[in-house]
């Protein structure tokens, strides 16, 4: 029985809703959705369903062939990734889905890894599996973006949050300033979630001595690695980043004219501290530090660093999406200015970014620009 277009474009956008699941705690790998179903009659059956799961491992495909089991043999599957080919510290998962009897894989984009590059699909054809490829291709590339920006670019997904006042300040020199309502630092808490890692620059530590967890109901572990960005490695040991280390990964990217009796402070109370080449204007090259966190397995990065570190990944081309929130009520008087001349630039670039419709969040307006 041949099966449609329309059912196989069902069973991917299930599958991506599965994929969505695993964002930010499956890095070095890819989230990855799958789905077996047998039809039954005009309509599809799901007998398995899988997404990867923390960590990287297991994948999904092995997730929903084991729930499957003996109904997998003749079914098929959508898969939001090309199935892996290559020995890692798990089998290729083409070939588990050979050993399980699935007739029929619709898959949404060939792996960009060079370890597989069709490789999975090469597998799944020459035992006789019919291959569907291309089906959902935009929005899985969309799901699966940092991973493709990894293995393609060298560098993680880059999203860059803000929070402005109604006249463009993002907070006053010597204290901090609360400028997002209750419903507004929930949707950051989701984003912080479905991010690998949390980046901000030192100034932003030395102002706020934040805690950049998740901090809603039953989420604190899914917090994710906390990065400061820290040309001379000026983060007090005493700021809560540092103190709570051992409970949530944090490292400090730092420069190499800090002083290794200064870096193993750090790494005695727990700390990773990593280097990274400096730019012309003896800062940390930002895009040295993205290839840097790239090698260390991260995909999706979460900057909310403040105006400088956004500036400074815009200016450099860096940067993948920027969620904007912005109170109703004016700072009245002078302050920091949310977005610096080269964001400002950026985001007005229409061939640049795209703008999503605005909605509200609390008492806030929320805006998402998306790279074209």
């Amino acid at each position: 029985m041949e099966i449609s277009a329309a059912i196989d474009g069902a069973m991917m956008r299930h599958a991506l809703v599965l994929a969505r699941r695993g964002l930010g705690r499956t890095w070095p790998n890819p989230s990855v959705g799958a789905v077996i179903w047998r039809m039954e009659g005009q309509d599809p059956v799901i007998v398995g369903r899988g997404f990867t799961q923390a960590g990287g491992r297991p994948h999904a495909e092995t997730q929903a062939i084991a729930m499957a089991g003996e109904a997998a043999r003749g079914a098929s599957m959508a898969v939001t990734l090309e199935p892996c080919a290559h020995h890692g510290k798990t089998p290729p998962c083409a070939e588990a889905i050979v050993a399980a009897g699935i007739r029929r894989v619709v898959s949404a984009f060939e792996d960009p890894d060079p370890r597989v590059k069709g490789g999975g699909h090469a597998i799944l054809r020459q035992a006789g599996i019919e291959v569907v490829n291309g089906v959902c291709e935009a929005e899985a590339r969309a799901v699966a973006l940092g991973f493709i920006r990894r293995i393609v670019d060298h560098r993680p997904l880059v999203t860059l949050k803000l929070a402005q006042t109604a006249d463009g300040y993002a907070g006053v020199t010597g204290r901090q300033l609360m400028v997002s309502s209750t419903s507004s630092k929930h949707r950051v808490h989701l984003a912080r979630a479905a991010h690998d890692a949390i980046m901000v620059g030192v100034g932003t530590v030395l102002a706020d001595n934040p805690d950049l967890t998740c901090r809603l109901p039953g989420m604190m572990q899914f917090s994710p690695v906390r990065i400061v960005v820290d040309t001379h490695l000026d983060t007090p040991l005493e700021s809560r980043l540092v103190e709570t280390c051992h409970s949530v990964p944090t490292w400090i990217v730092t420069g190499p004219g800090a002083t290794e009796e200064k870096a193993e402070a750090f790494r005695a109370q727990g700390v990773i501290v990593e280097r990274a080449a400096l730019g012309s204007d003896k800062r940390l090259d930002v895009v040295a530090v993205l290839h840097l966190l790239a090698e260390r397995g991260l995909t999706r990065i979460l900057s909310e660093g403040g105006p400088m570190l956004a500036e400074a990944l815009v200016v450099a081309d860096m940067v993948d999406g920027v969620t904007i929130y912005t109170s109703p009520e004016p700072l009245g008087r002078e302050g920091i200015v949310a977005m610096r001349p080269g964001l400002k630039k950026a985001l007005a670039n229409k061939k640049r970014f795209a703008a999503a419709k605005p909605i509200a969040s609390g008492r806030d307006s929320l805006i998402h620009y998306y790279r074209v």
